[in-house]
């Protein structure tokens, strides 16, 4: 087979960059898999496939970028040159930019790979009626905020023609299911992007490292985190240190810099910036606990995901996908409430006070993450990929095939 996959990829800062980044490791190593084409953004520095060694022949298109109105026909134009037998699109709704019309024309492209007769599947992480649009940097407006949950609906339901829809969350099944009577969805789990060794669950010398991972400023944000860890201080002798990994959100531009000059006269806070693929294990093994300060959710966490990997305890908000995300899959962490930057700071006191039932949370977290691994996710997609072919396939050139 010669997959395509249609995904931001490092060192590009796109959203889904590190997904897919790990969908083209592990897919590289399945037998089945002879190339594979990746479709990727446009980026200054050159791809991230230090990894290639082994596995498959991989081709690179770098064919679109973020915001470009153009990127329907440059993606459209490599498929043509490349000619894959199947496709995987890794979509959320700001895949392809955060201004509506190129968002818009990015997530027309599954209907046009299904109309083209290539086997499509599109990945779905998150779908706009779990979305708070004010939370996540949409609009406040309440007009505005139909007129994007129509556009929404109207986007879902091209995203819904390609073969199979896959989500990694059951909650997503039901809604796409019910509202679109949608015939074509698939639960395939998120998976744990990698499966070190046992981890030994000790930390490294100095203060205890409390770290958030991801893209802030809109429904991710650090005060609350910054705020939890000075109440701590107060409370106890802990010594603590403060990590910011990672990058503003594209809808809030300059966030985390008003954020260092606000709090700059506290102490032991580093921010990190941008992580490197390379850099990440570490960042999350030297972790006492992995913080989410989250106001909302918009699909399955990667970070929890990655805390799991690591063996990392976590403390999380008990609200919508997260939520749902460690009751199916056996995730353990403490919850608090989203918007109490106390009880966030008693979330965090009671592991990083307590060593044993912090190292008892990253086991369960390894266990969780190791019982879905991404080459067993790549398996599954694999398998639908081989039934949609069937299907397509006229049944004499089936049975030869069989024979």
């Amino acid at each position: 087979m010669k997959l395509a996959i249609v995904t931001a990829y490092p060192p590009s800062k796109v959203t889904l960059t590190e997904y897919g980044y790990h969908l083209v490791k592990h897919f590289r190593l399945q037998d089945q898999v002879t190339e594979l084409i990746l479709i990727c953004d446009k980026t200054e520095g050159e791809k991230e496939l230090a990894f290639t060694e082994e596995g498959c022949k991989i081709t690179v298109k770098e064919c679109w970028s973020f915001n470009s109105y153009g990127t329907i026909f440059s993606v459209n134009k490599a498929l043509n040159q490349t000619k894959p037998d199947a496709i995987l699109f890794n979509l959320q709704f700001l895949k392809f930019g955060d201004k509506k019309i190129p968002a818009a024309l990015g997530l027309l492209l599954p209907a046009i790979c299904k109309f083209k007769g290539i086997p499509t599947i599109s990945l779905l992480h998150n779908i706009l009626e779990q979305v708070d649009l004010k939370s996540a940097g949409f609009t406040e407006n309440k007009l505005l905020q139909k007129i994007y949950n129509f556009i929404g609906t109207t986007l879902t339901r091209f995203v819904l023609a390609s073969d199979v829809v896959a989500v990694t969350i059951s909650k997503y099944v039901t809604i796409l299911e019910e509202k679109y009577t949608a015939k074509n969805i698939a639960l395939i789990p998120h998976g744990a992007f990698e499966t070190p060794p046992t981890p030994s669950y000790n930390l490294p010398a100095g203060p205890k490292q409390v770290m958030a991972f991801g893209k802030f400023g809109t429904y991710k944000k650090v005060e609350i985190l910054i705020e939890a860890v000075e109440l701590i201080r107060k409370r106890t002798q802990e010594n603590i240190e403060i990590v910011i990994a990672g990058t503003d959100s594209p809808n809030t531009p300059g966030y985390l810099e008003e954020m260092k000059t606000k709090y700059n006269a506290v102490p032991q806070i580093r921010f990190t910036g941008y992580v490197a693929e390379e850099d990440v294990e570490k960042i999350f093994r030297d972790s006492a606990v992995v913080v989410f300060p989250y106001t909302s959710t918009t699909g399955s966490s990667g970070v929890l995901h990655q805390a799991g990997s690591y063996g990392n305890a976590v403390a999380l908000p008990d609200l919508g996908d997260l939520s749902i995300l460690v009751k199916e899959e056996g995730y353990r962490g403490e919850f608090f409430d989203a918007d109490n930057s106390t009880s966030l700071a008693d979330a965090i006191q009671n592991i990083i006070t307590n060593d044993t039932y912090r190292r008892s949370l990253g086991h369960t977290n390894y266990t969780a993450a190791c019982s879905l691994p991404m080459s067993s996710i790549a398996e599954m997609y694999l398998t639908h990929f081989n039934t949609i072919i069937e299907k397509k396939m006229p049944l004499p050139k089936l049975q030869e095939e069989q024979a």
